[in-house]
């Protein structure tokens, strides 16, 4: 029996209050996840940005744009 099998037959008898509860809580483990992978991109690309920022690139920032 894989994981999703044991949660429904630990769920299953339960009173519907306490089944909402728990799936409630799935969709907060969810959402809680997704935003860490949302974060982690983010951080991801802010660090990527200090390679644009360097010495030898100045000259760049007095090119006038087209």
């Amino acid at each position: 029996m894989n994981l999703a099998e044991q949660l429904y037959q630990t769920v299953k008898p339960l009173p519907e209050t306490l089944v909402q509860e728990v799936l409630d809580f799935a969709l907060f483990l969810q959402q809680r996840e997704e935003s860490l992978e949302w974060r982690n991109f983010m951080l991801a690309q802010t660090s990527s940005l200090d390679d644009w920022d360097n010495a030898e690139d100045e000259v760049w920032n007095d090119v006038p744009a087209i």
